[in-house]
């Protein structure tokens, strides 16, 4: 059985990725609404419709190099989920930044 320290520390971890995500997951939605208004306006340039592509690859180049360095760390299971979701977040929350203008 966990320590009270112990589980209050796996369940901030817990609660950490989880807001992350979220955060994440919030700023990918409005990144993609702002896209598709541009599109749908015609007001997207050719460089950013490329670049939409492209980073997702990169992120997920980066965030699997991530998670890989922290595993061989032998950084447990949220610290590699935590790893792999920050390129993610940086990326999301930097394109939703750069949307709203």
């Amino acid at each position: 059985m966990l320590s009270f320290n112990a589980y209050t520390a796996y369940a901030t971890s817990w609660m950490k990725f989880a807001r992350a995500y979220y955060e994440m997951s919030m700023h990918a939605a409005e990144v993609i609404t702002r896209r598709s208004l541009r599109m749908a306006s015609g007001t997207m340039t050719p460089p950013e419709a490329i670049g939409m592509v492209m980073e997702k690859a990169t992120a997920f180049a980066i965030a699997s190099e991530r998670a890989a360095i922290t595993a061989a760390k032998g950084g447990d299971v949220m610290k590699i989920a935590s790893a792999a979701l920050k390129p993610y977040g940086a990326k999301t929350r930097s394109n939703a930044r750069k949307l709203r203008g």
